[in-house]
């Protein structure tokens, strides 16, 4: 059976452990790369990894889009051009900045 992990800082990915997903909490570059090895030799089928993390790991990551398997997917951590980008599509929906309080 497929697995899905997520990988980068606590505070962004803490939230996924109570969808179900394997959640790997990493900042420091070396452990992380140890990390994504075994995830995607494992039976993991999706990594998602923070946008900071994986600007990190990005020379692994490349090796691995060429892979079948496993699919990696950047998301925003609480910090970052992502974060940016669903602040300002949530302005745009709804007029206002209703999620994130400065």
């Amino acid at each position: 059976m497929s697995r899905i992990a997520v990988m980068g800082d606590i505070d962004s990915i803490y939230g996924f452990g109570a969808l179900g997903f394997d959640t790997f909490p990493f900042t420091e570059q070396t452990e992380a790369a140890k990390k994504l090895r075994e995830l995607a030799e494992g039976d993991y089928s999706i990594i998602y990894m923070t946008e900071a993390l994986a600007e990190k790991l990005s020379d692994l990551i490349d090796h691995y889009r060429e892979e079948l398997r496993p699919a990696i997917i950047l998301i925003p951590g609480v910090s970052g051009k992502g974060i940016e980008l669903v602040k300002k599509s949530v302005e745009q929906a709804v007029g206002s900045d209703i999620i994130f309080n400065n």
